[in-house]
């Protein structure tokens, strides 16, 4: 039978188990929390909310329109979409928009973009049609409203590669500051939220994931790496205003997305939905959706 001195004993590891345990979750809290909304930041994000935004493009190869092609752009903002799209940094220091790094997937060369100059790149077509792999400012003008109505805003994923986030962000921003055009950026890569952190605190900043621990096509990662992008410990570096995290993992029950989105205040945007359906669960849920596949009406059912 324990005595009253075994029981004291006993309460004080309790209390100190317990104690470390509220201790490491508000270590993990503060690790992971997002920047901390402002008014003027509020109101950008309802900006963001207020439409659909079309997958790199509203393309259709059924109309020769490729992914991330100038003509997928225009006919998004034709219809009143806002657009995803994808950085990449050439090696002559030019920003282009394609998905992959390697552009054999688009262009039936394999040619890496960041080991590639622009002219080379121009040389390609995408997908067997006349559509070039577009710079950057070529994209930017085509959302670049002037002194008329603003056209639906642009999400930008800036794509690294080895050590170029710093000179890939400033570039990025650098051409973003000379259009009239409205925007947020994110990435997988904490750095270039940092960046933004650090250099552009006026831009909204997002980091994207997905569980990385069911994907078998990033085995390559180290097992640490897809942990903590699944658990989105760049926010420790980042602290993102909203999380881009795929459909799919957020339905299936995403702890990181609770914890980070439905506890600690920041925003949600879910990719790729591929349905109508999908599209409509997502802004039931308050996030904005990339969707690709079909074309919805232009009207976000987001509700602020």
């Amino acid at each position: 039978m324990a005595t009253k001195k075994d029981l004291a004993r006993i309460g004080v590891a309790a209390g100190i188990v317990a104690g470390s345990t509220a201790a490491v979750a508000a270590g993990l809290c503060a690790l992971v929390a997002p920047r901390r909304q402002t008014p003027e930041l509020d109101a950008r994000w309802r900006t963001v909310c207020s439409y659909r935004y079309a997958h790199r493009g509203l393309y259709d190869m059924a109309l020769d329109v490729p992914e991330n092609s100038l003509a997928a752009f225009r006919r998004a903002r034709d219809a009143g979409f806002g657009v995803e799209l994808d950085v990449h940094l050439t090696r002559d220091g030019r920003l282009v928009v394609i998905h992959d790094s390697d552009t054999a997937r688009m262009c039936g060369t394999s040619l890496v973009v960041e080991d590639t100059d622009l002219a080379d790149l121009r040389e390609l077509r995408l997908v067997g049609t006349g559509e070039r792999i577009p710079t950057f400012e070529e994209v930017l003008s085509v959302f670049d409203s002037g002194e008329g109505e603003p056209y639906p805003p642009i999400i930008v994923e800036v794509k690294t590669r080895g050590c170029n986030a710093d000179l890939l962000c400033a570039k990025t921003m650098g051409l973003l500051d000379t259009h009239r055009v409205r925007a947020c950026v994110e990435s997988f890569d904490p750095r270039v939220l940092a960046w933004l952190r650090r250099n552009h605190p006026d831009v909204i900043r997002g980091q994207l994931a997905e569980n990385f621990m069911a994907e078998s096509e990033v085995g390559e990662l180290a097992l640490p790496v897809r942990l903590g992008a699944t658990m989105l410990a760049g926010n420790a570096i980042a602290r993102p205003d909203f999380v881009a995290y795929r459909f799919a993992d957020v339905m299936a029950g995403s702890r990181p997305v609770r914890l980070v989105c439905d506890r600690m205040g920041a925003h949600l945007v879910t990719w790729t939905c591929r349905t109508q359906a999908e599209l409509l669960a997502s802004e039931a849920m308050g996030a904005p959706g990339i969707f690709e596949g079909f074309v919805p009406s232009p009207e976000a059912r987001v509700r602020m």
